[in-house]
């Protein structure tokens, strides 16, 4: 029998917790939204306080590397990767020696989980060059190549991506769901709990190799603009990709991934495992995300990000995401034209000014609420480099 001891707390709906944001674009108007219900957390009681938990050891800080060569004619280079990587922690931690950075974060003993989003494979997913340099920083650690997981929540979508084919040799590939039905992979004493629209199973759990298996967490999430979230970066790989039963906070056109994504990630002890954030800007989803095969809307970017702060690093990503839509004479993601929205998913994925939902870009401002980060651009230090 598990012995933990578990705590209760309910959150308020999104409006409460984002008095001050809704000035954020001319394009937003929060009367079109309904308001998000409570939401009740049911988790374990942290020991006690790690420095390492998000926002982590350096919050407000965002470290992002450019090559252009990284990806060339749509193939990621794994040598160019791996010097963006290991510039990139230098230069997050101060330190000189990536085996030394990597420290910062991993010990010999972890259990690490490297959290990957394959949404999108084949097309684009975390590249599989990017998370095997990721294995080989943990591996300079001492980590045991045997005590690294490579997961995600749907088998199916890692089948997809090949990722079993493409991890170093005993790094163990898993899904957390084998099909949409199955609850095995999940923690029935930890989870969120709300009625969004009248749906009959109002609980979503964190997966037990969240809550039980690793001590650890890297989240490598892929930089992509999302239909009902706005961008889908490390707040949302983190929180939807940890729970089950998610689909059920969207019923067109309205979603509830605000409040819903900083929530699930502000749950224990997901809060406190996941230490360290490196988002796969190699390629930029800028519409259709996250599951368009589109090639014209996926633009090869060149970069890669590093922080701890999953806050920060996505205000930065909606910034690059915006910036690209309005250069392609795409809608912001703050939209809120009735006009936009359709009911076909192949409109969604074909033009660029049709959209799904009204989208909740606010999301990573309401995660900062929380404490989760800093979302406020003016105390962002995002410090920009080429590779070397």
């Amino acid at each position: 029998m598990d012995r933990r001891a578990f705590v209760k707390r309910s959150c308020l709906g999104g409006v409460a917790l984002l008095l001050d944001q809704l000035g954020t674009s001319p394009a937003y108007s929060q009367d079109l939204i309904p308001p998000a219900p409570p939401i009740h957390v049911n988790e374990p009681e942290a020991p006690s306080v790690s420095a390492l938990r998000m926002p982590g050891l350096y919050p407000g800080r965002v470290v992002e590397i450019s090559d252009e060569r990284s990806i060339v004619a749509n193939r990621v280079s794994q040598s160019i990767v791996r010097q963006m990587i290991e510039q990139g922690m230098c230069e997050l931690t101060g330190e000189k020696d990536p085996r030394l950075a990597w420290s910062k974060f991993i010990q010999p003993q972890d259990t690490v989980g490297i959290k990957i989003n394959s949404s999108g494979a084949p097309a684009c997913c975390s590249s599989p060059e990017l998370v095997r340099e990721i294995v080989a920083g943990v591996r300079s650690v001492g980590v045991p190549v045997r005590n690294i997981y490579v997961y995600d929540r749907y088998a199916y979508e890692i089948d997809i991506g090949s990722y079993q084919a493409l991890m170093p040799l005993g790094v163990r590939v898993t899904g957390v769901q084998e099909h949409k039905l199955d609850a095995s992979g999940y923690d029935p004493d930890v989870f969120c709990e709300a009625n969004f629209f009248g749906e009959w199973d109002t609980r979503s759990y964190m997966a037990s190799i969240v809550s039980s298996g690793v001590s650890k967490i890297i989240n490598v999430p892929t930089m992509k603009d999302h239909s009902a979230a706005g961008v889908t970066g490390c707040l949302k790989n983190l929180g939807y990709g940890t729970f089950n039963n998610v689909d059920r906070s969207h019923r067109r056109p309205f979603s509830f991934t605000d409040p819903l994504i900083g929530i699930m990630c502000s749950v224990e002890p997901l809060r406190s495992k996941a230490v360290l954030h490196i988002m796969d800007g190699t390629r930029m989803v800028w519409h259709g995300g996250p599951l368009t095969q589109n090639p014209d809307f996926i633009f090869p970017a060149g970069l890669i990000m590093v922080g701890t702060d999953p806050v920060a690093m996505d205000t930065i990503e909606l910034e690059k995401i915006e910036a690209k839509r309005s250069k392609e004479g795409a809608p912001s993601v703050w939209s809120r034209d009735p006009a936009s929205l359709t009911n076909n998913g192949g409109a969604y994925f074909q033009i660029a000014s049709k959209n799904l939902f009204y989208r909740q870009p606010h999301h990573i401002a309401a995660a900062g609420k929380l404490g989760l980060g800093i979302s406020d651009r003016k105390q962002i230090e995002l410090q920009t480099t080429r590779s070397a």
